[in-house]
């Protein structure tokens, strides 16, 4: 158990401090700094679908090399928020004048509660994500 528990660790990205500031931290600087007020629209929805497309796609990948359970919710939850970013920022979804900082809030209290409850309920890592690959 110990040893399944060290290797997936390995395979965290998460572990690696200088790979989590590059996939998580700076693309959530980047959206703070495009969040504010003197940054037009278009270079806000650029810089936002961009970080929570990175951020999204880091936790799918997360949770497919080591199984960590908030990325399974967190990966979807960004790459949807990207997509109403995009789509808030063409003019395709109108949800009004106050909607950059709803996106923002969404996205802050999502990935915060996301990454929290997920792991107090279900655990760091799935359990049995190494049992069906040994019973092939």
């Amino acid at each position: 158990m110990q040893c399944d528990l060290t290797t997936r660790n390995s395979h965290d990205l998460l572990s690696n401090p200088l790979l989590a500031c590059a996939l998580f931290c700076l693309p959530a600087m980047a959206m703070v700094a495009a969040g504010n007020g003197r940054v037009g629209g278009g270079w806000r929805t650029a810089v936002w679908t961009a970080a929570l497309s990175i951020m999204g796609a880091a936790c799918l990948a997360n949770a497919v090399r080591c199984g960590r359970v908030h990325c399974y919710i967190t990966g979807p939850f960004f790459l949807v928020m990207a997509v109403v970013t995009l789509l808030y920022g063409l003019g395709v979804l109108p949800l009004g004048g106050n909607a950059w900082n709803a996106i923002g809030l969404t996205v802050l209290i999502g990935a915060i509660a996301f990454c929290c409850v997920a792991e107090m309920l279900f655990g760091k890592y799935r359990r049995d994500r190494g049992k069906s690959a040994d019973h092939r």
